[in-house]
């Protein structure tokens, strides 16, 4: 349920995970930072690149404890294109104090969206709401 927005460059997302998606006493697990940090750097391929993309590959880096319920700036930005069907991503989770928390960096296949058709993990509703974001 990520929103996005851009500003051309970055690609962003405001959240505030829920307590339910907590580890330990309040802070947010692991995998769910994990996944926040995907989603990001997956749309901010999928804008830069006009493209649709599946990652390839990923790591995290867990720089501050992160506790439920606190408002959350995610940003997403481009590495490289290392060639024309792989990219590089990068992903930051900031606190409420500007605080860098967590970075991801991701390697990312690049299909078009007409490859993407073909996929069987794309259905039409996915693909309309990558066009819109495509188009912003």
């Amino acid at each position: 349920k990520m929103e996005f927005f851009t500003d051309e460059k970055s690609v962003f997302s405001n959240i505030t995970v829920p307590e339910h998606m907590c580890g330990w006493n309040n802070l947010v697990h692991g995998g769910i930072i994990s996944t926040i940090l995907d989603e990001i750097m997956g749309w901010t391929a999928i804008y830069r690149l006009k493209s649709f993309i599946l990652t390839k590959s990923m790591t995290v880096d867990f720089l501050k404890p992160i506790t439920v319920g606190q408002k959350l700036k995610v940003e997403g930005k481009m590495i490289e294109i290392v060639n024309p069907r792989e990219a590089r991503m990068e992903g930051l989770i900031y606190n409420k104090e500007k605080d860098l928390c967590a970075k991801g960096t991701g390697t990312f296949a690049v299909f078009t969206l007409d490859a993407a058709k073909k996929l069987p993990v794309v259905n039409d509703e996915l693909l309309k709401s990558i066009e819109r974001f495509i188009n912003a």
